[in-house]
């Protein structure tokens, strides 16, 4: 089993809190803040597995942010606006 973590040229800035683990079958299980999140099977395990080696770790964390579906939405500036969240 291997572990995907911080590299330590990394920036606090570029961790996104994401992990991963490749475990004995092939399978690759994508952690947030060391919860399970997403768990990638077959060719999609293999896919992501080569990405992750030929990016950054900031790449790596956006890659996986991007799989889970814990990312940036485009509606972070309209919020700011809203009328609670004014003040």
């Amino acid at each position: 089993m291997s572990t995907g973590s911080p590299s330590p040229d990394s920036t606090d800035a570029d961790d996104l809190g994401f992990t991963f683990r490749s475990r004995k079958g092939g399978d690759v299980e994508v952690l947030h803040r060391g919860r399970l999140a997403s768990t990638l099977r077959g060719a999609d395990a293999i896919d992501f597995l080569n990405e992750v080696e030929a990016g950054t770790h900031a790449d790596g964390q956006q890659l996986m942010a991007r799989l889970t579906g814990n990312y940036k939405r485009g509606n972070e500036r309209k919020a700011g606006q809203h009328p609670r969240n004014r003040r």
